[in-house]
Formats: C-alpha cells, sequence, structure tokens
C-alpha cells in the first residue's frame, strides 16, 4: 500500500491524497487549490498523476477545497465512480456549477481588465486570453459519475478494498473514510478523517470516532486553537440580535452560504418560536444560500436528533422554514430589501463582505447607527469584512466611501471545524491500534501544536508529510 500526498500537504487547501493497492489507485478527495492566480492555475490544471489511471475517488464532503477540482479530474482523462454520500453529491454538483459560473467571470473580468490597459484584444498582457480554470458546462458533466451512498453501506471502490462513509459531523453529508484493505493476504485498515466537525453543531450529529484504524489520516486545521462551546455562540446570537431589534435596527450578516447560514436560521428560529427575540422578518438573500438551503431540507436523514425532533414537535414541521423566513429570488426581490424600514434580519453571501448580494445591503444600511452587522466567521486579511470586523470608520464598497455609524458585533465559536480538543479526541480513539498518523489540511503552527498535545498523551510515529511525498507500508 502506498499513499501519496497531493494536496492539503502543509497547508489548508486542495485535499488531495492519492492511495495504490493491488495495483490500483483511488483518489481521496480532489479539491481545488487556493492560491496565487499564476500558482493555483499550474497546480488545478497539470495533475502530478494520470488521471485517466485513476479507477474511483471518493469525496469526504462538498466544499471546493475537498471537491472543486473534479471538473479538470474529468476533463483530463477521469472517467470513473465518485463515491459519496447522498447530500455531498447532491451539495457538491450545486457547488461545482458555481465555482465553474465563478472561474469563468473571473477570467472575462481579467481579460476585461487587460484590454482596458492595452493589452490587445484578446485580453491578455501578450495578447493572449485568459482561460477559466474549468466553466460552469465542465463542472456539469462531473454530475453523472456521482455513486451516491448511504452511511455505514460497504462498497468496494478498487479491488481489494471494502470502505464505508461514517459521519464526520462538519457540513451536511460530510464523512470520515473508513478503508479495510487486503493485500497479499494481509489486512490493514486506514481511516480518512475529512474535515472533523464538532460536537453539539445546530442540526447535524456529532462526528464519529476512529474505530480500530492502523493508520490515520488527520486533518489539522485548527490544531493550535480552542473553540469555544457552540451554546456561547448561540447565547450572543440571542443577545446581538435582540438589542438590534430592540432599538429598531436591522442585522446584516455576511455568511457563508453553505452550512453557516442554515445553522444560522435554523438558531433564529427557535430563537423565534421560544420567544426570545422579536418576531420580525428574516431573509436569505444569496442564490447559493437559497438552493443550499433547498437540499438541507431534502436530506433531513443527515440532522442530529434534536433537530429531529424540533422538526417533530414544531408547528412547521421544517428546520429551516417558517413564517417569518423568506428565501429570495430574483435581484428585484433583493433591492426591494433596500426600500423596508422595518427591523429585520438579513443573512447574504459572501461570508468575507468581498462580493454578491451583500455589498448592497452593507452599503444601503451601514450608515444608519440603528443598524447592527454581524461578524459570524473568521475574516481574511485585505477583505472588507476584515475591515468591518477592525471597526474602521471608513470602509470602500463599490469604490465610494462610506462612513460606519452601525454597530459592528463579532461572534466567534461558530466554527465548523473541530478545535484542538475535539482533534486531541479524535486522535485517541484511535491510540489502541493505530501505527501511523499523517496530519494533513493544516499550517505548520497548528501541526506543531497539535502534535505536541499529541506526544503528550502518548501518541508516536506522527507526520506532517511535505506535498508529493509518498510513504509505503
Amino acid at each position: 500500500m502506498k499513499i501519496s500526498f497531493y494536496g492539503a500537504a502543509r497547508t489548508v487547501t486542495g485535499s488531495q491524497h492519492l492511495l495504490e493497492v493491488n495495483g490500483h489507485k483511488l483518489l481521496l478527495d480532489c479539491g481545488f487549490f487556493q492560491g496565487p492566480r499564476q500558482e493555483s492555475y499550474q497546480r488545478n490544471c497539470n495533475f502530478p498523476f494520470d488521471p485517466g489511471e485513476v479507477e474511483a475517488v471518493i469525496l469526504s464532503h462538498a466544499h471546493i477545497d475537498h471537491s472543486g477540482n473534479l471538473p479538470n479530474l474529468v476533463k483530463s482523462g477521469f472517467h470513473n465512480p465518485i463515491y459519496a454520500t447522498r447530500a455531498t453529491a447532491h451539495l457538491a454538483d450545486l457547488m461545482l456549477l458555481d465555482s465553474g459560473h465563478i472561474q469563468e467571470a473571473d477570467a472575462e473580468f481579467v481579460n476585461k481588465k487587460h484590454r482596458g490597459k492595452g493589452g490587445g484584444p484578446d485580453g491578455g498582457p501578450d495578447g493572449h486570453q485568459v482561460e477559466p480554470l474549468y466553466t460552469e458546462e465542465d463542472a456539469r458533466r462531473v454530475k453523472s459519475y456521482f455513486q451516491p451512498m448511504d452511511y455505514d453501506q460497504d462498497f468496494e471502490p478498487i479491488p481489494g478494498i471494502t470502505a464505508r462513509l461514517v459521519d464526520a459531523g462538519h457540513i451536511l453529508g460530510s464523512a470520515g473514510v473508513v478503508l479495510d484493505i487486503e493485500e497479499n493476504s494481509h489486512k490493514q485498515r486506514l481511516w480518512f478523517s475529512g474535515d472533523i466537525g464538532r460536537r453539539d453543531l445546530p442540526l447535524l450529529r456529532d462526528p464519529v470516532l476512529p474505530d480500530r484504524p492502523d493508520f490515520l489520516l488527520m486533518e489539522c486545521t485548527y490544531g493550535d486553537k480552542l473553540h469555544d462551546d457552540p451554546q456561547l455562540a448561540f447565547d450572543e446570537l440571542r443577545e446581538v440580535v435582540g438589542r438590534t431589534l430592540k432599538r429598531g435596527g436591522k442585522v446584516i450578516i455576511p455568511a457563508f452560504a453553505v452550512g453557516r447560514t442554515q445553522e444560522l436560521v435554523y438558531d433564529l428560529h427557535q430563537m423565534i418560536d421560544d420567544g426570545e427575540i422579536p418576531r420580525v422578518p428574516v431573509i436569505v438573500d444569496s442564490p447559493l444560500a437559497v438552493n443550499a438551503s433547498q437540499i438541507f431540507r431534502q436530506h433531513p436523514e443527515c440532522f442530529d436528533e434534536q433537530t429531529r425532533d424540533f422538526v417533530l414537535h414544531d408547528r412547521h414541521h421544517e428546520a429551516l422554514g417558517f413564517d417569518l423566513l423568506t428565501y429570495t429570488h430574483s435581484v428585484e426581490e433583493s433591492k426591494a430589501l433596500n426600500g423596508r424600514k422595518e427591523p429585520m434580519v438579513i443573512l447574504s453571501a459572501s461570508g468575507m463582505a468581498e462580493t454578491g448580494r451583500i455589498l448592497h445591503h452593507l452599503k444601503n444600511n451601514i450608515e444608519n447607527p440603528l443598524n447592527t452587522i454581524l461578524i459570524v466567521g473568521w475574516q481574511a486579511p485585505n477583505t472588507l469584512g476584515r475591515r468591518l470586523a477592525d471597526r474602521e470608520e471608513q470602509v470602500k464598497i463599490y469604490g465610494e466611501v462610506y462612513m460606519r455609524k452601525a454597530e459592528v458585533a463579532t461572534i466567534g465559536g461558530l466554527s465548523a471545524h473541530g478545535g484542538q480538543n475535539m482533534l486531541l479526541e479524535y486522535a485517541q480513539a484511535a491510540q489502541p491500534t493505530v501505527k501511523r498518523i499523517f496530519l494533513v489540511h493544516g499550517e505548520e503552527a497548528a501541526a506543531a501544536a497539535l502534535t505536541g498535545k499529541m506526544a503528550e498523551m502518548g501518541l508516536e510515529n506522527i507526520s506532517y508529510p511535505d506535498l508529493k511525498t509518498a510513504v509505503e507500508f
């Protein structure tokens, strides 16, 4: 058995691990590498292996850093099954189409910019057209290769491997991958964590912990950080929304369309039903979030017991639907929100306030001191979301300067990734049998901190592999 680390090695992006067993090849995840434009183009378009020789892909979940390079894999000659949970297959199809649209729009923007600088009629600085990494049509072709699986259903992706998917508790449909491998009459178990979730997240079941693995391939994104109890985030959300509505303002929330938006809708639904916040309109204004929410509603099999009980007893019999909730579909519906003056909650993408409809809501509400802009996730440097989180007094939106008079509130503890304690619990579950642990999907500081803590627990043979290295065992 040989495993090669072709992505998410010493970084958190582009998850991609190639397993070779009995002369057959299986790819775990096919994530999109996100980085500087030229490096991204080269890494995503040029695979360090022959895609035509890969006999199957197992996809841990739908996030683009795990699924987003599937269109290029298919373009490059892969035409075999992509195994994933039913919810992941459904959600990944939506997200890949959206990603293809973004790739096309980005390429057109660069070409237009270069034309404006005298780069020639074809767009590029040397007169050549900049091509998208892949198109929406490329993304559409991936769907026919998905093989949806139930959790805990055995399947054989390549000869010699019996696989099953277990709940990872990260986003809808997310899975850890259990591989029981027989090679030369020798049996071993490889456990791939995917992205590990947290206990007590809204909607989702808790992560399934490793069970007797020989080898553990494990993410370490937050190996150096502790996360607050999700209940604290719920309490903070209730307090911020409550005080804003009480003074007659709007709550504007830049939120990622998949996962974060649905969690917030569910939380707000509970608060309104329990009378903890005023009954006001709640608007989800993001095409991707609207479509993703519909997929969430179609997969109640992924919900935890608390959510199923809530749905059973709720008068709407819905987790993500209630009488005050509106999912906007058209641009006209979105624009109409700007003319409404009554208190309300608006959730819109993007999560870092860089693109999308959220920009219109921010520019129309940022100068009103009654309103609150609520930041609910980490904001990358040099984004509008970071400038808002830093409480800058002036910000630019669509090139115009706005005075920030609205309150800015931030809530931590909403990450869908397990923090250090959850990661340690996950690794400790493997301790009785595990021979080697490989840490991926994390920066060096996170891996080093987690490695130190794991060593204190008595775990040994922990590796943090370099990109394009391979291990045989």
